[in-house]
């Protein structure tokens, strides 16, 4: 698109040192934080062929710029311009054309008085619709309108025969137009400039004439993410088509006519709801890349193993019970995804799979592998689970217990399939009440007693109040531990005879029993926690705990004391 600049002129000479014969052909002013176009420019009008005005805040165009009828490039991206004047008109020899990025709603009508123009480009402009003077554009041959408004084309678009490239992505296209034929007639004149590649995804198209298999030279056809039903068999008439993508949209079949595709490598048909793939796909022996995954495909044509060509098989999230022996044939796959189906057996024909590299089998009912699979010497990677740590897990050998051959299997077999409600929304799957109860329910302790038998038959029972604390953190509860482990071990006072009883839960009865009155009107403040170098010099107290008694830490009032002495 960019021709060789001759000059280029930042900042314009001064006038006293430019000789009569000064050429200035072409100038750029880009990245130049402009506001408002150059009056400098007006000096050169008669000699300028080149303008580049882009990455700047330019929001009008003057009249005078349009006297520059020399000009053959106008480049204008990324600006604040919010029309094209129709002085533009005047430029009778501009060749290229760039307004991309800006906020241009619509292109004037007499554009086509610019009968020179070979290369537009308006991506990225509110552009709604193309006037009817656009398609007397006739030696246009690069149409870019990316990311645009617009809903429908000219009907008499099929005039700009030159056409070699249109791109129209993410625009709001509904239908085509039936000219679009007549974009190939250059044929009959030898002209090879015609229609090679056509853009046409994300839109909200829902069918696609029929005469667009007129196309004889479309090489690139992408209708992908539209709301396409039905393809037309003259689909077929597209014979220089290498690739076809058809993803996202809401395909029941595809027409068996898709075979005569001969040059075909590239088929991407996933996200659609085909039950069936046609028995003619095996027709095209130069198919690379298939992916029919995202579907309702129950099974795969045996015919698929005419695919020697193909390198890449795609077929993920379909209702495949079981494959095709003949699937064997396709010797040059490497990459192969089976994921989420209904697999429960594989064929032995698949060890004849040799270049196979990767495989994804997980979310299957798979039981075994055949022992073919040994044969796949070049496998890199062997996916049985989504949950799978290492790319290969290695297998054993043992005999089906039916058959008693030899299969392959590991700890991940027998598969488990997964369940539809564990893949549920949130709004799906919340309750409330369910989501209160349980939570009730997690806030419970419950504790094991040791003489629960006793404590039944026993008519005067001792109600307990828990209150549920935080875990202490883990430095805390580092110190606890040590110094219940000290007292452990020095469970017998130097001073006294009896034996401390440690309790984790509640106070037993057998510390009620203990005879150190003596001690029973001191305070117990033990300092928490306690170093074990302190424990021999410091007095234990043996005062009877009541059940109802709550010990908390000095040193954290809100953390509980575990360990309780009697």
């Amino acid at each position: 698109m960019t021709t060789k600049r001759k000059l280029i002129g930042r900042l314009v000479p001064c006038r006293c040192f430019r000789g009569e014969e000064e050429v200035i052909s072409v100038l750029d002013y880009s990245h130049c934080s402009l506001q408002q176009v150059p009056k400098e420019i007006f000096s050169f009008e008669r000699t300028l062929e080149e303008l580049y005005l882009d990455a700047n805040q330019i929001e009008e165009l003057p009249k005078q710029l349009f006297n520059c009828q020399a000009l053959k490039k106008l480049s204008m991206p990324d600006n604040d311009l919010s029309n094209l004047p129709t002085t533009i008109a005047s430029l009778v020899n501009l060749k290229e054309l760039d307004i991309s990025k800006n906020g241009i709603q619509e292109f004037p009508d007499n554009i086509k008085c610019c009968k020179g123009l070979s290369v537009v480009e308006a991506s990225v402009n509110p552009i709604t619709k193309l006037p009817d003077g656009f398609t007397q554009l006739l030696n246009l041959t690069q149409l870019f309108l990316n990311d645009a408004f617009l809903e429908y084309l000219p009907a008499n678009f099929g005039r700009l025969s030159k056409l070699r490239i249109l791109e129209l992505r993410e625009n709001h296209l509904k239908t085509m137009p039936k000219s679009i034929h007549r974009l190939t007639q250059l044929e009959s004149c030898n002209i090879f400039l015609c229609f090679t590649q056509l853009w046409l995804d994300n839109n909200s198209l829902q069918s696609i004439p029929g005469s667009i298999g007129k196309l004889r030279q479309l090489r690139y056809l992408d209708l992908a993410k539209n709301r396409i039903e039905t393809l037309d068999t003259e689909i077929s008439g597209c014979e220089a088509l290498e690739d076809l993508l058809l993803s996202s949209n809401m395909l029941q079949h595809l027409p068996d006519s898709i075979g005569m595709l001969k040059k075909l490598t590239t088929l991407k048909v996933d996200d659609n709801q085909l039950t069936s793939l046609p028995n003619t796909i095996g027709s095209l022996s130069l198919l690379e890349e298939l992916d029919c995954s995202c579907n309702e495909l129950e099974c795969l044509p045996p015919t698929i193993g005419y695919l020697h060509s193909l390198r890449t098989f795609a077929a993920d999230e379909n209702f495949l019970s079981e494959l095709p022996r003949e699937i064997g044939n396709c010797k040059n796959v490497t990459v192969m995804s089976l994921r989420s189906n209904k697999l429960e057996f594989l064929p032995d024909e698949i060890g004849q799979m040799t270049k196979l590299r990767v495989l994804n089998l997980s979310d299957n009912r798979l039981k075994n592998l055949p022992f073919t699979f040994t044969k796949l010497k070049d496998l890199a990677a062997l996916w049985l689970s989504d949950n799978q740590s290492k790319a290969l897990i290695p297998l054993q050998t043992e005999a089906h217990p039916e058959t008693k051959q030899k299969v392959l299997t590991n700890y991940m077999f027998p598969q488990q399939p997964r369940h539809d409600e564990d893949y549920q929304s949130d709004s799906d799957s919340f309750n409330p009440t369910l989501w209160e109860e349980q939570r009730q329910q997690r806030m419970t302790v419950a504790f094991d007693f040791e003489d629960k038998k006793e404590e039944e038959d026993n008519s005067g029972k001792v109600e307990i109040n828990l209150k549920r604390y935080p875990t202490p953190y883990p430095e805390d509860l580092k110190n606890m531990v040590k110094s219940v482990q000290s007292l452990v071990g020095k469970s017998v006072h130097p001073g006294h005879g009896h034996q401390h009883q440690l309790s984790t839960g509640t106070a037993t009865s057998a510390g009620t029993n203990m005879e150190h009155t003596h001690l029973s009107k001191e305070p117990y403040e033990p300092p928490w926690p306690l170093p074990p170098k302190e424990v021999g010099h410091r007095k234990i107290c043996h005062q009877p705990l009541k059940p109802t008694d709550n010990l908390e830490s000095p040193t954290n009032p809100k953390m509980p004391v575990f360990a309780r002495w009697e």
